[in-house]
């Protein structure tokens, strides 16, 4: 029966309404976290959605329909719409009808356990040329080759396989976390054991709450070789440099595999930039997953993920994989195939929770919005609809703006971020600060890098190669004045800059300068999307009163 105040207001259209102040809000949002996706998280009222990715996902986590529709009836305030509760069991019976498994006289095959549903895939042109022949009614070859694609085009045709074929060991190679003076936080524990148990799949956490310690788990898990692909070569160095302190791994066992280097080694980090580069229409670089016999693929930032990288990842399915990112938002919309390249979600921590724990800093976010000149309005009103953007972000109104929130917070460490160099090679130079742009040289990068970390220079201007995976632990303050369009994903990291826990417990800061009236401020809502969704307000300030906002 319902619960006459229940936390929660299951709705028709799939939505779940989650009154954050009730007393027994957090024990609803643990009972739905394993099937419902959090769209968005203002104030009172946090709004989640059942999709079908996201039952999949607790069926592939082993959760079942009776357990769903138990959480949706158990803290529903009223009656749960009947038609829902059926698509839900529905929906769920779909996944496991199909399953990818190895057979002992065959090898890898798909099986069914409902024979017109096999019959009815068979039938998709696309699916027919990734199997082979018929073993018997139910049962049909598939080329290991083919275990990627197959997974894919099962999933578009709404019957996703469950793949039990397992996984091949990869090559032995002993690696322990040398834990002396720290240990994996509870929250890092229960995701690699989540991801563990669960063979491949995706951990999703905040910005700053130690992906890269949940990856160095995971590899003490396998003690095998490990391919580890990032966004970056400074990435790299720092995936390469943490690994160094917190295994037992020493350095001519990690080789760094990117536009600089060569080097293939038990632990390799690549670069996604090298594997995806073809010279005359061929990826010269994809050999580098067959020089070893890898025993773990590590994806950093699986959701930003190249579409080449896709196909690598389909050929790689007998090896155990591991996505890290803090959102599954992509922007291009393939999240369903992280889902059946990589595997499901394995876990994931509200970004909100991993900051009460005191793991993340608190922040506060403010979207200043500046007025465009009479000149700046009428070329803007003129211009053509994709010059409109670039002149919106990068209006000089925002210059005067930059350098007082930079001047409010003089001897706290603060970061600069925008899309365009020349605004900002501008900004640098009004303000005396180093730039870091994609043809800053990576030595010189890493020199500035190390320089901000150790408190040398407290004040830094950086273009999106900033964006990724680049760990600036006392980062205090971001200014962010341009950004790439409408990306949700992009905002998220930005702050993810500011959000490493602070040594004296201060709030982080981070600004967005937008110019009222223009594009750039509609893009600059749907970036906010996603933080709205994690949980964080936006205040909204005119430029002329800016220094009222620290």
């Amino acid at each position: 029966m319902p619960v006459p105040d229940g936390a929660l207001i299951v709705q028709s259209d799939k939505t779940l309404l989650l009154e954050v102040d009730h007393p027994r809000a957090e024990e609803a949002r643990r009972a739905i976290a394993p099937f419902a996706e959090l769209e968005r998280a203002p104030e009172h009222i946090h709004t989640y959605r059942v999709t079908p990715l996201g039952l999949w996902n607790a069926r592939a986590a082993g959760h079942d329909a009776e357990q769903v529709v138990d959480a949706l009836v158990t803290h529903s305030r009223y009656p749960v719409p009947h038609a829902l509760l059926v698509d839900v069991a529905e929906t769920m019976d779909r996944y496991g009808r199909l399953t990818l498994l190895k057979d002992d006289e065959h090898g890898l095959v798909l099986r069914t356990t409902d024979r017109p549903v096999l019959e009815e895939v068979l039938r998709h042109k696309k699916i027919k040329p990734l199997v082979g022949e018929k073993v018997d009614d139910d049962t049909v070859l598939v080329h290991p080759s083919e275990r990627g694609h197959l997974k894919q085009e099962l999933l578009k045709v709404g019957w996703p396989a469950e793949d039990e074929a397992g996984y091949v060991d990869g090559e032995a190679h002993r690696i322990d976390l040398d834990t002396s003076g720290w240990s994996l936080r509870p929250y890092q524990q229960q995701a690699v054991d989540g991801f563990w148990h669960g063979g491949s799949g995706v951990v999703v956490l905040p910005c700053g709450a130690g992906k890269t310690l949940v990856g160095a788990g995971a590899m003490a898990e396998a003690k095998a070789t490990t391919l580890i692909l990032v966004t970056n070569t400074v990435s790299a160095r720092q995936w390469r440099d943490e690994l160094l302190k917190r295994t037992t791994l020493t350095e001519d066992e990690i080789g760094e595999y990117s536009g600089a280097r060569k080097e293939i080694r038990p632990v390799t980090i690549a670069t996604y930039q090298v594997l995806t580069t073809r010279r005359k229409g061929t990826y010269t670089h994809l050999d580098l997953l067959d020089a070893r016999d890898w025993g773990l693929i590590v994806y950093d930032e699986v959701h930003l993920l190249p579409a080449p990288i896709f196909r690598m990842t389909a050929d790689l399915q007998a090896r155990r994989r591991l996505g890290l990112t803090a959102t599954l938002v992509r922007e291009d919309g393939r999240e369903a195939d992280v889902f059946s390249l990589i595997g499901p979600k394995r876990y994931d921590a509200p970004w909100k929770d991993i900051e009460a724990q005191g793991y993340i800093a608190p922040a506060d976010c403010v979207e200043v919005r500046v007025t465009l000149g009479d000149g700046e309005r009428l070329a803007y009103a003129v211009a053509e609809p994709e010059d409109r953007y670039r002149l919106a972000s990068c209006s000089p109104a925002k210059n005067p703006i930059v350098e007082r929130i930079v001047k409010q917070h003089k001897g706290e460490p603060t970061l600069v971020i925008g899309q365009y160099l020349d605004q900002l090679d501008e900004l640098a130079e009004r303000l005396g600060a180093d730039v870091i742009t994609g043809e800053t040289p990576v030595g010189q990068r890493q020199k500035l890098f190390q320089a901000f970390r150790e408190g040398e220079i407290d004040l830094l201007v950086v273009s999106k190669v900033a964006n990724f995976s680049i760990d600036l632990p006392e980062a205090s303050v971001a200014i962010q004045v341009s950004g790439t369009f409408g990306s949700r994903q992009e905002e998220a990291q930005r702050l993810g800059r500011v959000l490493r826990p602070k040594g004296d417990g201060r709030t982080a800061h981070f600004y967005t300068v937008v110019s009222r009236d223009t594009v750039d401020a509609e893009f600059a809502a749907h970036r906010q999307r996603f933080l709205a969704e994690q949980g964080y307000a936006y205040r909204i300030v005119d430029a002329d009163d800016v220094d009222a906002t620290a």
